[in-house]
């Protein structure tokens, strides 16, 4: 192995720092997952494009056989 393979070796086995919970309290998991939950950029998008799908069906339907939206 070489030295690169050791850089945190020093380190490694050091306790995770918390931080002090008086100047930076914890998130609530609530308002943590919400920063990570999906969201809706396209307003309205999905609408539009069923929209344009069933438009596209009643225009050729022999594209699509016996499928329907």
């Amino acid at each position: 192995m070489t030295d690169f393979d050791h850089r945190y070796d020093d380190i490694i086995d050091l306790p995770h720092p918390d931080p002090d919970p008086r100047r930076h309290p914890r998130m609530p998991r609530a308002e943590r997952a919400a920063q990570f939950a999906p969201f809706a950029a396209l307003t309205g998008f999905e609408g539009v494009i069923e929209d344009t799908a069933r438009q596209h069906l009643a225009d050729q339907p022999e594209m699509y056989g016996d499928e329907a939206f």
